[in-house]
């Protein structure tokens, strides 16, 4: 396991220093890296302007310009977060046509604790998809390891929406020199950190009502479906789905449960954690809720902790939303309509929308539990990428992985995955 002789691209990465973290610790193994920033926020979070390439043209002039950065530099390694946003796909295309290593960075699928780390795609363009649970437990069968166990606090998500405002306002207020600079999500980068700044400081108002909403659904003693609604912007929706807004999505929904769910059973619409407001999700659901007929029947949560209301749920439904992970932990049905890492069929349920609110079938458990163990010992790594103790945790462990000739899911069948750390606590 060396670094001698590699060069690491990387381009865009979470907000915040993890990518700066990365590329030193890779430094320090003895490889050489480099990082291309397409805006000031990119460039405020690497420190090491010795090794920074901005690119400031216009998009059509990327794919030229990576191409001559490529050559150049000799990169043998490509590093980036995300795989769906336009200078990610074409990098992506570039680097297979010349045979270069690919690793790709993202939110764990098993979140909050655990990040994802594969090479050449992921969610919608993962290995995973075309893995059957037989073959996950073959490659499982001379692996003896416990399941992680998981701590009893994180806290990423105050790190996440504050780095975000302040990586958009570097953006926002810095960004004269990247004059081709286009934001992936398709709203100005004006509205994006306004949503940011709004989100922060508007925390403590939407805890309380959150707070107010769920008392509300405990309290009622009604059976629930819940319902993991997504960021409408995200690539998870955009990319690996059939919808293109919330509407959409919330329309289909309250349509199955107004022809299938027993009349005493009520429907709960939860948010994202890291929603902003840009959907107006409050005023579809109501709209949808008197378009069908449910009123009184309908909740909706303004984003917060799953457990709680997973305790108290029948059954979930979500588009292809990781938190589906959490649904299947607890063996619970789960009905799903997009490309997810976790679609097979032993785990998701293949009844139409009405049947299953009538009667929901669970999933396999047994085989849950394998897979969730396959995935640990492979793609899931401890850590985080917001906090200062998340990117320790993850660091200690990442580089020998991306180094490490096989990608997670060959060195498991191969025999050479990584030791995984247990995330327990220490006193």
């Amino acid at each position: 396991m060396t670094a001698s002789g590699r060069t690491f691209l990387l381009l865009q990465g979470p907000h915040g220093p993890f990518f700066a973290q990365l590329g030193r610790m890779l430094q320090s193994a003895g490889a050489e890296v480099w990082r291309i920033g397409f805006n000031r926020g990119d460039q405020a979070f690497w420190p090491d302007k010795a090794h920074y390439l901005p690119f400031n043209g216009p998009p059509a002039d990327w794919p030229a310009v990576l191409e001559t950065i490529l050559t150049q530099k000799s990169v043998t390694d490509l590093v980036l977060y995300g795989d769906t946003r336009p200078v990610h796909a074409q990098a992506i295309a570039a680097a297979r046509a010349r045979g270069l290593t690919v690793h790709v960075f993202e939110e764990g699928y098993l979140r909050p604790y655990w990040v994802t780390y594969e090479r050449g795609g992921a969610n919608g363009h993962s290995r995973l998809m075309s893995l059957s649970l037989a073959q996950m437990r073959a490659a499982l069968a001379q692996s003896e390891i416990d399941f992680p166990d998981a701590p009893p606090r994180w806290g990423d998500t105050r790190q996440h929406i504050f780095y975000g405002a302040l990586y958009h306002f570097f953006v926002l207020a810095m960004n004269r020199g990247y004059p081709g600079f286009v934001p992936h999500r398709g709203v100005s980068v004006v509205s994006e950190t306004r949503l940011y700044f709004k989100r922060l400081i508007g925390m403590p108002f939407q805890a309380l009502e959150r707070m107010i909403s769920t008392a509300r659904v405990r309290l009622s003693g009604h059976p629930i479906h819940l319902v993991l609604l997504q960021l409408e912007h995200d690539a998870s929706m955009q990319m690996h789905s059939p919808f293109r807004t919330q509407e959409e999505f919330i329309d289909l929904v309250t349509t199955g449960f107004a022809e299938g769910a027993p009349r005493h059973h009520h429907l709960v619409f939860k948010a994202h954690p890291l929603e902003d407001g840009r959907a107006p999700l409050a005023g579809k659901i109501q709209a949808a809720t008197r378009r069908h007929g449910l009123a009184g029947r309908v909740h909706f949560i303004g984003g917060g902790k799953l457990a709680a209301l997973l305790a108290q749920a029948r059954s979930a439904v979500t588009i292809n939303s990781t938190a589906g992970q959490q649904v299947l932990w607890r063996g619970l049905p789960l009905k799903i309509f997009g490309r997810a890492v976790y679609d097979k069929p032993e785990f998701v349920s293949a009844q139409p929308l009405a049947a299953f609110f009538a009667a929901p079938a669970r999933p396999d458990t047994r085989g849950y539990r394998d897979y969730r163990h396959y995935l640990l010992e492979t793609s899931q790594i401890p850590g985080g990428f917001y906090s200062a103790r998340g990117r320790r945790i993850l660091m200690r462990q990442v580089i020998d992985m991306m180094l490490a000739p096989e990608d997670p899911y060959e060195a498991l069948v191969a025999g050479n995955a990584a030791p995984r750390q247990q995330l327990r606590v220490v006193n």
